[in-house]
């Protein structure tokens, strides 16, 4: 059987008691017949062992204040003060323990404000930021992270749990919205450490994501920072591409208009030829004319995008205005086979819309859409077609959507094709839809190009109400 263990201050009372009683032993033993000498003797023992135990006390008592001071630092009591016994050496020890207990109480404080600082950052700053535990579970999400991914309470989760579920993302979400947040967390989960990249979701927004680490109590934890760069990208993109257009448009216009000018004069020499041979020379000329003008045509096309002016906003309806885009195509898309399906929404209200800005966007994409089914028509040796146009209220915005069974989108990455010289088309140019795009951005929309099921592709503007 084990026997408790003895504290220090019990183990040197039991000493001063058993040597005590020894000594006292031997006083009998030797002065019982010395009645004087004896009672000496038991006065003298009896004082020491009150000194001994006194100074026992007085000897330990530095120790009571260690074990004070421990019980300050485990309760975590750094405002506390230890009162001064008045013992020189005691006082010594006691305004050491205070001094810690100051110097704690300071740094507490000083990352008290530092973390209340750091969390008013995170959540103040436009980036996204996912902290991870020692297990790589997030442990902290700031609400640019959660409006940018939709995670369904994430504290305690790796971003794997995400992939595998889709039931765990924000139910306010759609199934558009999921399939992105889903694909942006994969693309996140697999950056490695150290590793800083540029990532695309479904709706060709692009993110400049970093994985990185730091350490807490010796152990390294991870953390991911991402920062939307559409705007920035799409910024620098327009201005290269201004620069790009100006120089060619320059370049071009002066070389069609001095090839236009030597070709009306070449047809000048068409009196002196024989009458065979003139006519010729007159087709030949023609021709290169044409194509002369094509050229010049091509790059205003580009022009156009370039020195689009800025909105004059009026009150408008959409619905007006998709009325007539559907009423001008009406023939063509007879002739073709290809039903049209307005499922028009009279209860959203006027919007401030520039209305031949917006008119020429969705004209594009109306003739996108039927272009579409027409190589897929032509691909499959197939007929006929639907285009579906939708108008829906969702509180702050307003959705209109065009569908389109040309399904052209199926091995196309859909981000792509908002960029010039990038079409699905055979010949296409990209023209058109870096058009739509600088049309909406103009607006404030937002928007979202991409395959709605087998065969079918879907174009979804988001209008703001105010």
């Amino acid at each position: 059987m084990k026997l408790p263990s003895l504290t220090l201050q019990t183990r040197l009372r039991v000493y001063l008691a058993v040597l005590h009683l020894a000594l006292a032993a031997c006083a009998v033993l030797l002065l019982l017949d010395r009645p004087v000498l004896f009672v000496g003797a038991e006065l003298l023992l009896a004082a020491s062992l009150a000194l001994g135990w006194w100074q026992v006390e007085r000897a330990l008592e530095p120790l009571g204040y260690t074990r004070r001071f421990h019980d300050l630092l485990q309760d975590q009591q750094y405002a506390a003060r230890l009162a001064l016994p008045g013992v020189t050496e005691l006082d010594d020890l006691v305004a050491m323990f205070n001094g810690m207990l100051t110097a704690l109480h300071r740094e507490r404080l000083a990352i008290g404000e530092q973390q209340g600082f750091l969390e008013r950052l995170l959540e103040a700053t436009p980036s996204a930021v996912l902290v991870f535990d020692f297990d790589h579970a997030i442990s902290l999400v700031n609400a640019s992270a959660a409006k940018l991914l939709g995670l369904d309470a994430p504290l305690g989760k790796p971003l794997s749990a995400w992939d595998e579920d889709a039931a765990r993302f924000d139910a306010s979400l759609d199934e558009r919205g999921v399939a992105r947040s889903r694909d942006l967390v994969r693309q996140l989960d697999a950056l490695a450490l150290g590793d800083s990249r540029l990532l695309v979701d479904l709706d060709g927004r692009r993110y400049r994501a970093q994985r990185s680490r730091f350490y807490d109590r010796g152990f390294a934890r991870h953390f991911l920072i991402v920062e939307e760069l559409t705007a920035e990208l799409e910024d620098s993109e327009r201005a290269t591409y201004a620069r790009l257009i100006r120089v060619l448009a320059h370049e071009v216009n002066n070389t069609v208009a001095a090839t236009g000018s030597v070709l009306d004069s070449l047809l000048n020499y068409r009196s002196q030829l024989t009458e065979q041979d003139a006519g010729d020379f007159a087709t030949a000329i023609v021709a290169v004319k044409r194509r002369n003008t094509s050229l010049g045509e091509f790059i205003d096309r580009f022009t156009r995008v370039v020195k689009m002016p800025a909105p004059e906003l009026r009150p408008t309806r959409l619905q007006d205005v998709v009325d007539d885009i559907l009423w001008l195509n009406r023939e063509q898309c007879n002739a073709r086979g290809i039903q049209l399906d307005w499922r028009r929404n009279d209860a959203v209200p006027a919007m401030l819309l520039d209305v031949q800005l917006i008119e020429q966007a969705l004209l594009n994409i109306v003739k996108n859409a039927i272009e579409a089914i027409d190589e897929r028509n032509a691909r499959d040796g197939s007929h006929g077609g639907a285009i579906r146009v939708e108008l829906e209220e969702l509180g702050e915005r307003v959705r209109l959507s065009v569908f389109d069974s040309g399904g052209l989108l199926e091995h196309m990455p859909s981000p792509r094709l908002f960029t010039p010289f990038v079409s699905t088309k055979r010949g296409g140019q990209g023209i058109g839809l870096m058009f739509v795009r600088e049309v909406l951005q103009r607006h404030g929309c937002t928007y979202a190009l991409a395959p709605a099921g087998p065969g079918e592709t879907r174009f979804d503007i988001w209008f703001p109400r105010t």
